[in-house]
């Protein structure tokens, strides 16, 4: 069922890498903004951003392969 090794792994472990550091590195001001934006949502709304992340994350994951 999970036909994966330890190479695709660290692929994807890399993109999330990359895919992190664009947004510092391409606006680091709207990063900033962004971070202050953040740390003022209340946890229950960071909670339902992060679960909503993670579950099209895994769509995602699950159309690709």
């Amino acid at each position: 069922m999970f036909d994966i090794n330890f190479s695709d792994l660290l692929a994807a472990l890399a993109l999330v890498f990359v895919f992190e550091g664009l947004m510092p590195f391409i606006n680091p001001e709207g990063m900033r903004k962004v971070y202050l934006l953040a740390a003022q949502m209340d946890n229950q709304t960071l909670r339902f951003l992060g679960i909503t992340s993670m579950l099209v994350g895994v769509i995602l994951l699950y159309v690709v392969r």
